[in-house]
């Protein structure tokens, strides 16, 4: 039995949680595809899958070497891809991990066209605002904004986006305007709790510090799109989270003339992996979308 056919077996019918998904996706009967599983299991001797009602699960024996074997196969993938030269075709699945709000709003809506570029590749897009282990989750590329907790991650700039002080031309007509950060104290502040709550503002050689307080505070982007869209208060947050609004002018910047710190947005690649070349594509593709 091959070993990379083996293991790009296993992998297939973890993927797809089923004997028959696999394959469907490797295009060959069922039978061989358990056959394969059989005897993949009876070689390592060790249980791989959990068979019920349900489907297949890995063991956790099962897991660290579909771990294992995914990476091994993306390694001879890139090996081909290297021998091959610039024109080989990417394909396989790619697993990005990103914020919910930041990825519906500047990258989901960009798939079609990566797609249709990229026939071959398959895209699992993992959402989730908080931090995530890249490894255990089996993610390939990640898009965090901000700075970068782990200082060994192996991580390049995409873009810097523009922070704002925002709210909705309703709340600004009932509760005035903001001329200074200082009248930021007088309104109800709309606070995401995953980010700082103290502001340092800039406008020329002045500076000055605030912290903003409020009786709302959300613990996931989309609560705090939806309170400021409901005129609840004014937040701070970066113009990619109010992109489409702020381009039809349901929501506006105030305090323009002071800025804010810009935010950073990363491509994060697996530690002590080499990124795939499905996965610098990706970022080279969202990085040029974000820059049109």
């Amino acid at each position: 039995m091959d070993r990379l056919q083996a293991m790009t077996t296993f992998v297939r019918v973890v993927e797809n949680g089923s004997f028959s998904g696999a394959a469907r996706h490797l295009n060959v009967g069922q039978p061989a595809v358990s056959k394969t599983i059989a005897q993949l299991e009876d070689r390592l001797q060790v249980r791989l899958l959990l068979r019920s009602t349900h489907g297949l699960t890995p063991t956790e024996a099962g897991q660290r070497f579909y771990e294992r074997a995914r990476r091994a196969i993306e390694e001879a993938d890139e090996a081909e891809l290297e021998a091959r030269g610039a024109g080989a075709a990417l394909s396989g699945r790619l697993r990005v991990s990103a914020a919910t709000t930041f990825a519906r709003l500047n990258v989901i809506p960009h798939l079609p066209a990566f797609l249709a570029k990229h026939p071959d590749i398959e895209i699992d897009v993992v959402l989730d605002d908080r931090l995530i282990d890249l490894v255990a989750e089996g993610i390939d590329l990640s898009l965090r904004m901000g700075e970068l907790a782990d200082s060994t991650a192996t991580a390049r700039k995409l873009a810097t986006g523009r922070r704002s002080v925002m709210a909705t031309p309703a709340y600004l007509e009932r509760c005035g305007i903001p001329q200074t950060p200082a009248d930021l104290a007088l309104h109800q502040a709309l606070v995401y709790s995953q980010a700082s709550a103290g502001w340092t503002f800039r406008r020329g050689g002045a500076e000055t510090s605030i912290v903003v307080h409020g009786r709302v505070r959300v613990s996931a982007a989309e609560g705090l799109r939806a309170a400021v869209l409901a005129d609840m208060g004014l937040t701070i947050a970066s113009d990619w989270m109010f992109g489409p609004e702020l381009a039809s002018g349901a929501v506006l910047r105030v305090l323009e003339a002071w800025e804010l710190p810009a935010i950073d947005l990363w491509a994060v690649f697996p530690t002590g992996r080499l990124a795939s070349a499905k996965a610098r594509e990706f970022a080279n593709f969202v990085e040029a979308a974000l820059a049109s």
